[in-house]
Parts: C-alpha cells; structure tokens; sequence
C-alpha cells in the first residue's frame, strides 16, 4: 500500500438497482452511455484493483422513503423525475447496491444521501476526515449531476479532486462529454480509470491536457 493510496478515498455514487440493472426504473435512461463507455466493466475493475492498492472504498446510494416525503409536494428537475418512477425507495430492491460490486466490510456505506451532491445531509465529510483522507476519486451516476455535484463541492472543501471519465454515465451522449471536457476541469483532474490506477501504483501526476479521454 502506497502512502498516497491510504489517503486516498474512492466513492461511489449511485451504483444502485434502479440505475444499473436492466430491470431497473432508470435504467434504459442511462444504458446508451453506459455501454459506449464500459462504465460497468471499468468499475468492476477499477474497484478490485483500488481495494488491492489500499484505496478507502466509500457507497454513496441515494434513498427515499416511499411516499418521498423528504420532498417539496412540488418537485421539479431529477427529483420530480425520480418521484415519476417511483425510483430508489427505501428497503427495495430497487435501491440495493447493484450485485457485480458487492460491498465489503471493509466499505463504507454513506447514509442520508437525498439530493445531488453527496456531502450534503450525510457526514461523508467527516468521515473522510476521520480517515486523514486527502484525495477523491468520484465515479457513478448522474455524470451531470450527482458526481458534478459531489466533486464540486469536494473541491470547495479542500480535497484534491479526481473524476473518474470512463467510470460515469449520463442520460445522453451530450451531456457527458460537455460534462467532462467543460466542466469538470473546472474543479477536478479528468481521468480514465486506469491513469488514476498508474497514478497510485507510480506516484506521478497523469497529464489531463485531453480532458480525461483515451
């Protein structure tokens, strides 16, 4: 285990049924860019081989109850979206970590997580502090969204801050790629998977110039 891979937190973000199974209520929303990318695939990997490098594994799922009375009467965006589904309740299959990434008990299950960016209404923060955790690496679902959301608010809070491109999906082909080549520079390093993996294993800084893509 390398020094830098003991500071280092990998988290998760909504690898969960409804999203990631093809029974699941968002799934054909996601599917298109899911399979262009290999995002699956590059997860299984990347979390089997971030795990063997001592990388802090955190979920980060998000649940409702579900009448989803966390919610405005009157929801609008991803949430009114999620509510028209009837997605991600509480103690359903639907919300359970999808079964190609099974969780150890050496993970961390963040709990609490209602809204976009996974900071906010958990203590994802402390923890990671408790853990003297320096970077993060954010991978999952929505690209646009939830993962923006979360490194966003990582990078305002200190962390240095990695997306992981090849390991994130959206709900077009648009707005992932505007996504990670306009925005996520702004307050992340963009990289493929594997580079974040050779960043560990070499302790050299990957050149992101190409805005994460292969």
């Amino acid at each position: 285990m390398t020094d830098k891979a003991k500071k280092t937190a990998l988290i998760l973000i909504e690898y969960q049924n409804d999203f990631a199974n093809p029974n699941g209520a968002l799934y054909e929303a996601v599917k298109p860019v899911m399979d262009a990318n290999h995002m699956l695939d590059n997860t299984k990997d990347l979390l089997a081989k971030a795990r063997a490098l001592g990388v802090k594994v955190l979920f980060c799922p998000i649940t409702f109850t579900s009448d989803y009375h966390e919610l405005s009467p009157n929801p609008f965006g991803i949430l009114k979206g999620i509510i028209e589904k009837q997605a991600f309740q509480k103690e359903t299959w639907g919300a359970e970590i999808i079964d190609i990434l099974p969780i150890r008990e050496t993970d961390i299950v963040i709990e609490g997580k209602r809204g976009l960016s996974a900071f906010y209404s958990t203590n994802l923060d402390f923890i990671l502090r408790q853990l003297g955790i320096e970077t993060v690496a954010v991978a999952g679902f929505l690209t646009n969204c939830c993962v923006e959301s979360t490194l966003r608010t990582a990078y305002e809070k200190g962390f240095d801050t990695i997306s992981l491109t090849d390991c994130t999906a959206a709900t077009s082909q648009e707005e992932q790629d505007f996504s990670i080549s306009k925005n996520f520079p702004m307050f992340s390093r963009p990289l493929l998977y594997k580079d974040f993996l050779n960043e560990l294993e070499n302790g050299q800084r990957t050149d992101t110039s190409g805005g994460g893509y292969a």
